[in-house]
């Protein structure tokens, strides 16, 4: 099949960008994404022009690298897919596709298609993990976690830190994120003993890297490619109700909330 391609193209953070069009020839059905941008890629290297710039690394769904909004929607339009799983073959000839990055403040173009979200690091470095000492590695059932903890846990802990929650949101908040990071941790015993601290200190620093403020359009849930519910966001309010009354040592000054 043939496609009409606009993509978006800036050399970097501080220059301006701009849509321009490219032809994708004789493309398979059979391909991804990210393939039929590897095939437009050769034509314009044979051509003597610069490569469109994207991010990309286990092209399996896993990473969450492979950030781009494709007519308006992030990953594309099919829903729970990452834009490297998904194939050509929802598309049909003579298709017009407008590919862009994440767009969202915390967010800067590096270059094209690739966007800093070291952002979403830095909030994980703030307080995602467990640093207390657990002892040895135990029996699977040395530690009683009721099933339905245990499969709440394992449905956040499904985020891949792709942001495409956080492009799709009008806001550009990251609630959804942090909200996954904190809940996964917050449902098992070893993550309960720093949980108060753990979403203090995690919903600082996601304020601090400029993201917006849930309005509840549940257009992040919507772009999810892992489908990370909203019922997690409902889950950090009440994990930080809850630090509010202890002495965490770090509150903030409001409520980062708004809905």
């Amino acid at each position: 099949m043939n496609l009409t391609l606009y993509v978006w193209r800036q050399k970097g953070p501080d220059e301006p960008g701009r849509l321009e069009q490219y032809e994708a020839k004789d493309i398979s059905p059979e391909m991804s994404f990210l393939e039929m941008l590897d095939v437009v890629n050769e034509d314009l290297i044979k051509g003597g022009k610069e490569p469109i710039a994207f991010d990309h690394d286990c092209r399996e769904g896993i990473c969450g690298m492979c950030s781009q909004v494709i007519n308006g929607i992030p990953h594309g339009p099919q829903e729970k897919t990452t834009v490297c799983q998904l194939h050509m073959r929802h598309f049909k000839e003579g298709d017009i596709l407008y590919i862009e990055p994440w767009r969202a403040r915390a967010f800067p173009v590096i270059k094209d298609l690739i966007v800093d979200r070291s952002a979403l690091e830095r909030i994980i470095r703030s307080g995602g993990y467990i640093s207390v000492h657990t002892g040895g590695v135990p029996d699977a059932n040395a530690i009683l976690i009721p099933k339905a903890d245990a499969e709440t846990a394992m449905d956040a802990s499904e985020c891949i830190g792709c942001g495409a929650c956080i492009a799709a949101c009008p806001n550009g908040s990251a609630m959804l994120f942090t909200a996954a990071k904190v809940a996964h941790l917050a449902m098992l015993p070893q993550g309960r003993v720093e949980a108060a601290q753990r979403v203090c200190v995690m919903t600082e620093a996601m304020l601090k890297e400029g993201f917006g403020n849930c309005g509840n359009h549940y257009e992040c849930q919507a772009a999810c490619p892992k489908g990370i519910k909203v019922q997690f966001i409902a889950k950090l309010n009440r994990e930080f109700m809850k630090a509010q009354t202890k002495d965490t040592g770090r509150r903030l000054v409001s409520e980062p909330f708004s809905g």
